[in-house]
């Protein structure tokens, strides 16, 4: 029951995640934030600032809040649940981000392709209906 658990709660985990740091939506904010990561006086700001802009180090604090909310552990009860369900948490959520993000790519190549291909199909007819 723990694994199918892992499973489910890995998909808002990496949901939650892709979207701050990669969707327009958030953009602004995550802009904001990549300005602070680099702008900022103090290291541990800057530090802070990165971890809302980068996939993996966000993915751990929406995984920590995950297991606050649904008090979920794998393997043991007690902290030593928490930090192996919450490192597993995030291998699986990273796992499907990285998939997520590979399918991404394959749509918009394609899409690419497609959108040559139907430019070329149109040249060729209009070089047809030219009077010699």
């Amino acid at each position: 029951m723990q694994i199918s658990w892992l499973f489910v709660l890995a998909i808002p985990v990496a949901c939650i995640t892709w979207t701050f740091t990669h969707e327009e939506i958030f953009r602004e904010p995550r802009e904001y934030c990549a300005r602070r990561s680099r702008s900022c006086r103090w290291m541990a700001q800057r530090k802070f600032f990165y971890a809302l802009t980068c996939e993996y180090c966000l993915s751990h604090y929406v995984a920590a809040l995950f297991l606050l909310l649904t008090g979920f552990t794998l393997l043991l009860e007690g902290w030593r649940g928490y930090l192996i369900g919450g490192f597993s948490l995030v291998w699986l959520a990273n796992l499907y981000m990285s998939l997520f993000g590979r399918l991404r790519l394959d749509i918009k190549s394609q899409r690419i392709e497609i959108k040559k291909e139907e430019e070329q199909l149109a040249a060729g007819e209009r070089d047809e209906e030219k009077p010699l």
